[in-house]
C-alpha cells in the first residue's frame, strides 16, 4: 500500500482510469493553491517593502528628533535628524541605552519618565540635555508608549526639537514683534507729520492774526506813554494848574486814558490768543507714547477740528453737539490724531457740495465715550465699505492721501481698547469712535 494527497492506494493494483484522475485533479488543485499562496506571500512582501520605504521616508524627513526604544530602555530605531544632531552612525546608535545619548545627570530623570509613561500609557514631557559633538543640546522630549494588542506597554517613542533652535525663533520673533511695533509707530508719526504738513498754511495766518494786533497796540502803547511823559516832565517842573489843564487838553490825556486801557486789553487778547495756538500745536506735535490719562474728549475734538479747519482751502462749518465735557481715558495725542484723520476726510469730501457741513457729536453710551463724525457729503459707496480701514486704501487721487490715516486710525482705536467703525447712512459718511471712559 502506499498514500499520495492523504489517500491510500494499492501499489499492487492497477489504477483504473478514474483514480488516476482523482490523482491528477488533487495534483492540480495542490499546485493552484501552491501558486496563490506564492502570489500573496509576493504581494504581502510588496506591501511589506512598501510600508517600510514609507516609514523610511517618514522617519527621514521629520525634522524633530526621533528614537524608538525598546521597553528594556534600548534604542531601536532613530530618524536622520537625531544622526546629523549627535554626528552619529546609525549602527553605532541602535542598541544602546538610551541613557547613553543624554547628560550624565538627566540619565534617572528620563529612566523615571520612561516608567511613567510605560506605567500610566500616556505621553510625558521632560527637557533633558542631548549630548552632541559641540556639548549638551537642551530638548524637550514628548515620551510616548508603544502598546501592543492587549494594551501591554512594548516600548516606547521619543520625540523632540533642541530647544536652541526654539528659543533662538522666539528671540527673532519677539525681535521681529519689536521692529513690527516700530514701524508701526513710525507709520503713526510719518502720518501725523503728513496731517500737520496740510495744516502749516493755516497756521501762519492763525498766528500773524493776533501777533500783528499785538504789535499794533504796542506802537499804541509807546505813542500813549510818550504823551504821558511829557505830562508829568512838566508836572517835576513846577508848571502851574493853568498850564497842566491846557497841557491835559492839547495832548488829549483823557481819551488817551481811556484808549490806553483797551490797547492793553487788546494786546492781552492778542498774547493769550498766541499762547493758545502755541499751546494746541504742543498737544498735536505730541508722540503721544507716554502713559494714558483721562482727558476731555469734547476738547480734543474742538481743538483737532481747529486745526483741519486752519489749514483748509475751503471753510467748513463744523457744529459739535452732545456733551460739552466727555472725560475718556488714552493717549490724548494720539486721539487728537484719530479725530483729525476723521474731520479732514469729511472735509475733503466736502469738496463740491453745495452746503458742507460737518457734526460731532459727543455722548456715554454703554459706559464708553462715544464720538460720532458725520458730514453732508456723497457717502462711501457699498462696494467700498469694507475697504475703508485697509493699509493705503485711499479713493483720492495720486499724491492727494496716503492711505493710512483710517488704517493708523482705527488701529489707534483698538490699542485703546476701543473702536473705529464706519456707520451705514443714508446721506454722507459717519464714522464712530468709542473709548474707555474716564473719570466724570
Amino acid at each position: 500500500m502506499a498514500r499520495m494527497f492523504g489517500q491510500d492506494f494499492d501499489t499492487t493494483t492497477e489504477f483504473s482510469e478514474t483514480a488516476w484522475a482523482e490523482v491528477l485533479s488533487a495534483v492540480d488543485r495542490t499546485y493552484a493553491d501552491l501558486v496563490d499562496y506564492q502570489e500573496r506571500l509576493e504581494r504581502q512582501n510588496a506591501e511589506l517593502d512598501e510600508l517600510r520605504g514609507f516609514l523610511a521616508s517618514v522617519l527621514g524627513s521629520v525634522s524633530d528628533v526621533l528614537l524608538v526604544l525598546s521597553r528594556q530602555g534600548r534604542v531601536q530605531e532613530v530618524n536622520a535628524s537625531f544622526l546629523a544632531l549627535t554626528a552619529q552612525a546609525k549602527p553605532a546608535a541602535v542598541g544602546q541605552p538610551v541613557t547613553a545619548l543624554f547628560d550624565r545627570e538627566d540619565g534617572d530623570r528620563l529612566t523615571a519618565a520612561i516608567a511613567k509613561a510605560l506605567s500610566t500609557k500616556a505621553a510625558v514631557t521632560i527637557e533633558v540635555q542631548l549630548t552632541t559633538p559641540t556639548g549638551p543640546a537642551p530638548i524637550e522630549l514628548s515620551i510616548s508608549p508603544l502598546v501592543d494588542d492587549r494594551g501591554r506597554g512594548t516600548g516606547t517613542v521619543l520625540t523632540g526639537r533642541p530647544l536652541g533652535e526654539l528659543r533662538q525663533a522666539y528671540a527673532a520673533l519677539a525681535q521681529s514683534h519689536r521692529d513690527l511695533q516700530e514701524a508701526q509707530a513710525q507709520l503713526v508719526r510719518n502720518e501725523k507729520l503728513a496731517s500737520l504738513g496740510r495744516l502749516l498754511a493755516g497756521v501762519a495766518h492763525e498766528l500773524n492774526n493776533p501777533i500783528s494786533f499785538v504789535y499794533a497796540n504796542a506802537h499804541a502803547l509807546e505813542r500813549y506813554a510818550a504823551k504821558f511823559e511829557t505830562y508829568f516832565t512838566r508836572v517835576q517842573q513846577g508848571a502851574t494848574r493853568d498850564e497842566l489843564i491846557r497841557l491835559r487838553e492839547e495832548l488829549k490825556l483823557d481819551r488817551e486814558l481811556r484808549n490806553l486801557r483797551e490797547a492793553v486789553r487788546g494786546a492781552r487778547d492778542g498774547a493769550e490768543r498766541v499762547r493758545d495756538i502755541v499751546e494746541d500745536l504742543r498737544r498735536l506735535s505730541s508722540d503721544g507714547s507716554g502713559d494714558r490719562v483721562d482727558f476731555d474728549l469734547t476738547e480734543t475734538a474742538r481743538v483737532a477740528a481747529q486745526w483741519v479747519l486752519r489749514g483748509a482751502k475751503r471753510k467748513v462749518p463744523v457744529r459739535i453737539e452732545g456733551a460739552t465735557r466727555l472725560m475718556a481715558h488714552g493717549r490724548p495725542g494720539h486721539i487728537q490724531q484719530v479725530v483729525m484723520n476723521l474731520v479732514q476726510n469729511a472735509v475733503d469730501a466736502l469738496d463740491g457740495t453745495a452746503e458742507p457741513e460737518i457734526v460731532m457729536t459727543l455722548s456715554e453710551e454703554a459706559g464708553l465715550a462715544c464720538l460720532t463724525v458725520r458730514d453732508n457729503g456723497p457717502g462711501i459707496p457699498a462696494a467700498l465699505e469694507a475697504s475703508v480701514f485697509d493699509p493705503f486704501f485711499t479713493t483720492k487721487p495720486v499724491g492727494a492721501g496716503t492711505g493710512l490715516g483710517l488704517s493708523i486710525s482705527h488701529k489707534i482705536a483698538q490699542e485703546h481698547g476701543g473702536s473705529l467703525r464706519l456707520v451705514p447712512g443714508d446721506r454722507g459718511a459717519c464714522f464712530r469712535l468709542t473709548l474707555a471712559l474716564g473719570a466724570q
